[in-house]
């Protein structure tokens, strides 16, 4: 590129020259110095872009903590403690929890031993909390053992059109999501259920096992304690009747009866007290199996608590296996129920 009028070049030597006339193009020059040059025009060497970021320099101190929105997402721009530069995270409020952010934040930076999230007023926020809804209030934001305080600009009120269109769309990504991710979804479900099923029944095999020896032993005490209150009442119905018609009268008899009965209503009144439950036989029976169980469990070192967690937990997998294989949450057409003549 030719310089233009009033240019002058710059030669080796770091001197000043003027540019040839057209004149003068193709011979040689004179020897001597040049005439003294009329004016001097400079140009900005570099960069323009960053020759334009160091003339504006920005408001936000380097340590704070901002939130902006950009193109409709809110954009979380903060320190990084041990790169000690500044790091802008982009947030999708609708499909990011809160655990996920702070994961993002300590990925970035591998100094960052704590991140947690807390209200104004001090309350933590739990992990799996939306985005969305942090946003919605100012927060403190703890990285480490330094505390932020996060000003949550206000977002601009869209109109009734525009709120409810924006409605419809989350409505329609929400259902595109479960339908693309829903086989997934139920495939993985079902594969942690059945893992998890597997490993709860190889934990109770030996304990069922042990409850199973417990279990009849306490039968076995049980139905002979039954057959020795038989055999007690037997034995006193016929000391009585030997006693009346044999030994005394029924005018001596009878007072002792009556004493007898008395006592056993007493008894029977005591266990009410005690155990406030009625005297029902049935029932009876079940508490001194459970008596026997029991004791037994202690001294054959049988962790009954245990053994109803891993009962309760096996129910619940169960239920959760029966209630994923149902039509509905497979998206299989549901079976017409024929009435039987």
């Amino acid at each position: 590129m030719l310089p233009r009028a009033g240019q002058l070049l710059r030669s080796g030597g770091g001197r000043w020259q003027q540019p040839l006339s057209a004149a003068r193009r193709g011979r040689s020059l004179p020897a001597g110095p040049l005439p003294a040059p009329q004016m001097l025009c400079l140009r900005q060497s570099g960069n323009l872009k960053h020759y334009k970021a160091a003339c504006y320099s920005t408001l936000v101190p380097s340590d704070e903590v901002t939130v902006n929105y950009r193109y409709g997402l809110p954009v979380v721009t903060l320190m990084l403690p041990s790169r000690k530069e500044r790091c802008q995270f982009t947030v999708k409020p609708m499909l990011t929890t809160v655990g996920t952010f702070l994961q993002d934040v300590q990925k970035e930076d591998k100094g960052i031993q704590r991140a947690e999230v807390f209200t104004t007023d001090g309350s933590k926020i739990p992990a799996t909390a939306l985005m969305e809804v942090l946003l919605m209030n100012d927060f403190k934001l703890v990285i480490n053992n330094t505390t932020y305080s996060v000003q949550v600009p206000v977002k601009e009120k869209w109109s009734r059109e525009h709120a409810t269109e924006a409605e419809d769309i989350k409505s329609l990504v929400h259902r595109l999501f479960i339908a693309l991710h829903l086989e997934d979804h139920q495939l993985r479900r079902e594969r942690e259920l059945l893992q998890k099923l597997d490993h709860l029944r190889e934990q109770l095999v030996p304990l069922e096992q042990m409850k199973a020896k417990i279990a009849t032993s306490a039968d076995a005490k049980t139905n002979r304690l039954l057959w020795t209150g038989l055999a007690l009442l037997s034995t006193q119905g016929g000391a009585l009747a030997w006693l009346t018609w044999w030994v005394y009268s029924w005018d001596i008899m009878e007072p002792v009866t009556y004493f007898i009965t008395y006592g056993s209503a007493l008894a029977f009144y005591a266990y009410f007290v005690l155990t406030k439950q009625d005297y029902v036989y049935p029932d009876v029976k079940d508490r001194q199996f459970l008596h026997y169980f029991y004791r037994k469990s202690r001294s054959q070192h049988f962790d009954v608590e245990q053994y109803n967690k891993l009962k309760e937990a096996l129910a619940e997998v169960e239920e959760s296996l029966r209630r994923l294989h149902q039509p509905l949450h497979l998206q299989l057409p549901i079976q017409e129920i024929n009435d039987k003549d």
